[in-house]
C-alpha cells in the first residue's frame, strides 16, 4: 500500500492496541506519523492492566492481516466455538448449547502486548513516539499542524471532544459492573471444561444467570505467562455479585471471589476454577470497572476549529460482553488507513464523517445491537429467547448465533420475533417453530469431572 503523498502527516494521540495500530499502518502507508502517549514505552507495558481480554475473530484478524500484521493466531491458543449455560431467576438450569466457530478461528491477546510490539515496530520504521499528556490545548496545535489527527485516547478525557450519538447510546448508565483476571493453572486440552465440549479447552464457556450476570472462560496469551486463561464476569446493577465484584483489590483477592462465584452459582465448572492460578509475576493482571456502553460522533474540533477524527473506544464504548470493543476499534482503524492511503485531498470534515458513516453500515452498528441482545435489553428481549431456545435444540443454529460475535451483520434486520424467526429457517432449513417446538429446559447442566493433578501428569 503506498500513498500518493509520502509528505503528509498524521498525529495519533493514545498508544494503546487500536491507536499503535492506526499510527503503524499510516506510516507504511507512506505518512509521517507522530504517536503521543501519557506513558512510555515500559509503563505502558508493566504499569497498567490490559483493557479487557480482547478477543478477536476472523474479520478483525482479515483486518490487521491486511495492514500487515501479526495476528497471533499462531501464538496464541486458539477458540474454536464457544459454550453456553443460561439459568433463570431462581436457578433453575435452562439452556446448554455448544456453537463451533465455522471456519475462522478466534484469539484473545494481552493488549499490553501487541501495543508494545507494534510501537516497537513503528518506531523502528521511522516512527516518531512522544511521551506526553496531551490536553485539549496541546490538540489543537497538534492539529493545527498534521494533515490528519486521530483521538484514540479511550472513553475519559479527549472523548468529550466528539459528541454522544443519542439514538446509538440508549443508555444513561453502564449495564454491568466488570471484574477480569488473568490466571495459569489449566491447560488448553480437550480434558479442560470436557463436560461442556468435546473440543475441551479449545472453547470459551460462557454461563448466564437472569437476576445476577454473566461469567466468562477463554484462552488467552498473556504478555509474561503466555498461553493461560482469562475469567470476565459481569455484575447487573444491584445484584449480589455486584457487591462482592466491588470488594476486588488485587489480583489475589479477585480470584478468590471468583473462586466463590463458582462455588455458589455455577458449581458445573468448578473443578477448572479451583485449579487456577494467579500470575504472580503481574499486579495488574486483574481490573474491575464499569462501562457506560456509547456511540460518539466520528468528528471533533478544537477549541481553533482544527478537525480531529475519533478512534477506537473514543469513537464507541462498547460493554464487553459481545467481545466488540477491541474487534470494532481495529477493523475501524484498517478502514481509515486504507481511505487515507487513497485520499488525495484534505482530510476534512466531510472526508472524516464519511468514513465514520461508512464503517457504521459496515460494522458499528451491527455490533451495537449484537451487544444490546447479548446484554439482555429489554428491546431485544423476546428476540433473544428464541434465538437462545433455538440454539439449545439445533446446533448449526448455535453456531449462527455464536458467530454473530465474529459477524454481527446478520442481526441488523433481526428487529422483531418474526423477524428472529426468519433467521431461524434461513439458518437451519427448518421451520422456526418446529425448532422452538423441539425445545425442553436443560434440567440440570452436567458437571465437570476434571482433576488437575491427573491432567498434568
Amino acid at each position: 500500500m503506498t500513498s500518493t503523498n509520502s509528505t503528509r502527516s498524521a498525529v495519533v494521540i493514545g498508544a494503546g492496541q487500536t491507536g499503535v495500530t492506526a499510527a503503524l499502518g499510516l506510516l507504511d502507508a507512506g505518512f509521517e506519523v507522530t504517536l503521543y502517549s501519557d506513558r512510555d514505552q515500559r509503563a505502558l507495558r508493566d504499569d497498567v492492566p490490559a483493557t479487557g481480554t480482547a478477543l478477536e475473530f476472523g474479520e478483525t484478524q482479515q483486518a490487521e492481516a491486511a495492514l500487515g500484521l501479526d495476528t497471533y493466531t499462531a501464538r496464541a491458543p486458539r477458540h474454536t466455538g464457544l459454550s453456553v449455560r443460561i439459568a433463570g431467576p431462581e436457578r433453575e438450569e435452562l439452556i446448554a448449547f455448544d456453537g463451533h466457530f465455522e471456519g475462522y478461528a478466534g484469539v484473545a491477546v494481552d493488549t499490553r502486548l501487541k501495543a508494545d510490539e507494534r510501537l516497537t515496530s513503528f518506531q523502528g520504521r521511522g516512527g516518531r513516539f512522544v511521551v506526553e499528556q496531551v490536553t485539549p490545548e496541546r490538540l489543537d496545535s497538534l492539529a493545527a499542524a498534521a494533515d490528519l489527527t486521530l483521538v484514540a485516547t479511550g472513553r475519559g478525557g479527549l472523548s468529550e471532544l466528539f459528541e454522544v450519538d443519542p439514538a446509538r447510546s440508549p443508555y444513561a448508565a453502564p449495564q454491568r459492573s466488570l471484574l477480569t483476571v488473568t490466571v495459569t493453572g489449566l491447560g488448553h486440552d480437550e480434558s479442560v471444561f470436557a463436560h461442556r465440549s468435546r473440543a475441551g479447552g479449545a472453547h470459551s464457556g460462557f454461563s448466564i444467570f437472569a437476576d445476577q450476570g454473566e461469567g466468562w472462560w477463554g484462552p488467552y496469551l498473556h504478555k509474561d505467562a503466555g498461553p493461560s486463561w482469562a475469567f470476565l464476569g459481569w455484575a447487573r446493577p444491584g445484584s449480589e455479585w455486584e457487591k462482592r465484584f466491588a470488594a476486588a483489590d488485587s489480583a489475589e483477592s479477585a480470584l478468590g471471589i471468583v473462586r466463590g462465584l463458582y462455588r455458589d452459582y455455577i458449581d458445573w465448572d468448578l473443578p477448572e476454577v479451583e485449579s487456577a492460578r494467579v500470575i504472580t509475576e503481574d499486579p495488574h493482571s486483574w481490573l474491575k470497572g464499569a462501562v457506560r456502553p456509547v456511540v460518539r460522533s466520528g468528528v471533533g474540533h478544537t477549541a481553533g476549529g482544527h478537525v480531529v477524527a475519533s478512534l477506537g473506544d473514543t469513537s464507541a464504548a462498547y460493554d464487553p460482553i459481545a467481545g466488540q470493543g477491541a474487534q470494532s476499534g481495529l477493523i475501524q482503524a484498517q478502514r481509515l488507513v486504507a481511505a487515507a492511503a487513497v485520499h488525495d485531498g484534505p482530510f476534512d470534515e466531510r472526508w472524516i464523517s464519511e468514513q465514520y458513516r461508512a464503517f457504521l453500515a459496515a460494522r458499528g452498528d451491527a455490533a451495537n445491537r449484537v451487544t444490546r441482545l447479548f446484554l439482555g435489553d429489554p428491546e431485544f428481549a423476546d428476540i433473544g429467547g428464541q434465538l437462545f431456545a433455538a440454539a439449545a435444540v439445533q446446533p448449526r443454529f448455535a453456531s449462527a448465533l455464536v458467530g454473530l460475535l465474529h459477524r454481527p451483520q446478520p442481526f441488523l434486520g433481526v428487529d422483531s420475533l418474526a423477524a428472529a424467526g426468519d433467521f431461524i429457517t434461513e439458518v437451519t432449513g427448518e421451520d422456526a417453530a418446529e425448532v422452538l417446538a423441539r425445545f425442553q429446559p436443560a434440567g440440570r447442566f452436567e458437571r465437570s469431572a476434571f482433576n488437575a493433578s491427573l491432567a498434568s501428569a
